[in-house]
């Protein structure tokens, strides 16, 4: 005897007519400007609100970091360039590897995202995922 074919229910709908998890992993690709849209227009899915707010704090997070290495590179380059090259240099080389750090850790952060909102599944980013549920459950 043979066990019955496992029964697979449909993905749930949002109210902006996709499946939910399409919708939510939507919220993602166009960075802050998709997730903003998806934030405004879904009415009924908590999962797809969660993560269009996650992928605006997201984008933000980014945007100020990467902001504020830029600057402390120019100050540091200003500034360091008048008492040694050398340091301004090691400076620039350590600016540019926490830079590619930091870039390389939000690319991780963005795919693990889009691979669990595809999946249906709330992942929480840490600080801004626990923000992201404050905001979306209003």
């Amino acid at each position: 005897m043979q066990n019955p074919p496992p029964v697979q229910a449909a993905p749930a709908k949002s109210s902006t007519g996709l499946d939910e998890n399409l919708a939510a992993l939507l919220s993602y690709v166009v960075g802050w400007i998709s997730g903003l849209v998806f934030f405004l227009i879904e009415k009924d899915s908590r999962l797809v609100r969660f993560h269009a707010m996650q992928s605006i704090l997201l984008n933000v997070v980014a945007a100020v970091l990467g902001i504020g290495i830029w600057i402390l590179a120019i100050f540091t380059g200003f500034f360091v360039s008048y008492v040694s090259g050398v340091l301004s240099f090691l400076l620039s080389i350590i600016l540019g590897l926490v830079g590619f750090v930091v870039g390389i850790g939000i690319l991780v952060g963005v795919i693990l995202c889009l691979i669990k909102a595809y999946q249906g599944q709330y992942f929480k980013l840490p600080v801004i995922g626990n923000m992201a549920e404050k905001f979306s459950a209003k």
